[in-house]
């Protein structure tokens, strides 16, 4: 993002007349702790997983598999991002593109990423600059495959969508910004196939809980077609199922739970327009 593009979209975000009245710093704050959860892999935790205080989005481990081993960095201030132009933090949050044109690897969704809306991720990088500076070292991830020279070509611009309880804004939240369809679209050798399998679960996640399978979210009888609206909210926002049983992380549960009502009516609205898809196996809890 050019800075002349992103003082634009501050100044957006910031105007009167906006029916969403507030500064781009409370709208990343709600973007970043709340649908995006960002802390949800970029804040230390626990043995219990419980996030540790006075530590927030300062960086940690998050997962290991045969392909790489994965460290989220510090996005505070004392972090490398405190040297980057807001212009190389944009890019590199919806490119993947570090300042010295490396690229960032997996997990971040970042087939996603690309269509965070320029208000937004001026909005993210207002925000990730007001957060008080943690000292944390953390070592950089290590990949045992490839990495592309990029992740497609340059982002110019990506305009608004207008918020409301419509499955097009509720794409959006489930898209770039919460990555919903990042983890439950099934993984192939490219990553997920969205134009494919969009929605259709299957990717298996291992962690300190055990082994996670990302749930089906298509309007198929495998996915949420037996759920009504407000058993699907909380599993979503509550990590629990309909028989009380509780869900595995890492759905980012207390990040979801900060939705508004409308933006979490929205999700699932978009959710129930999905094409009906099958569980790529038996399983696909």
């Amino acid at each position: 993002m050019r800075l002349p593009t992103l003082i634009a979209a501050l100044a957006l975000a910031t105007c009167p007349l906006s029916a969403h009245a507030e500064t781009p710093e409370e709208r990343g704050a709600y973007l970043v702790e709340g649908p995006a959860g960002c802390g949800n892999c970029h804040s230390p935790i626990d043995q219990a997983g419980q996030p540790l205080p006075g530590q927030n989005l300062a960086g940690r481990f998050v997962m290991e598999v045969p392909e790489f081993t994965a460290y989220a960095p510090n996005l505070t201030p004392a972090g490398p991002l405190g040297q980057w132009s807001d212009e190389e933090l944009a890019r590199a949050i919806r490119e993947g593109l570090r300042p010295d044109g490396s690229l960032i690897g997996p997990p971040m969704p970042f087939s996603v990423y690309r269509g965070l809306s320029d208000t937004d991720l001026a909005a993210i990088v207002a925000y990730l600059r007001a957060l008080p500076p943690v000292e944390n070292g953390v070592p950089p991830s290590e990949y045992n495959i490839p990495l592309p020279p990029a992740y497609g070509p340059p982002v110019d611009t990506i305009a608004d969508i207008p918020r409301g309880v419509t499955p097009e804004y509720g794409a959006y939240l489930a898209g770039p910004v919460a990555h919903c369809m990042d983890c439950h679209t099934t993984f192939g050798p490219q990553g997920p196939m969205l134009d494919t399998h969009l929605g259709r679960g299957g990717l298996v996640i291992p962690g300190p809980w055990g082994t996670s399978v990302a749930s089906n979210l298509t309007s198929h009888a495998d996915g949420l077609a037996n759920y009504t609206d407000a058993e699907v909210a909380d599993m979503i926002t509550k990590g629990q199922r309909p028989d009380g049983s509780p869900m595995l992380p890492p759905m980012p549960y207390p990040y979801l739970a900060k939705m508004t009502g409308d933006d979490l009516s929205a999700l699932i609205l978009y959710l129930r327009t999905l094409p009906p898809l099958p569980d790529v196996e038996t399983g696909g809890s």
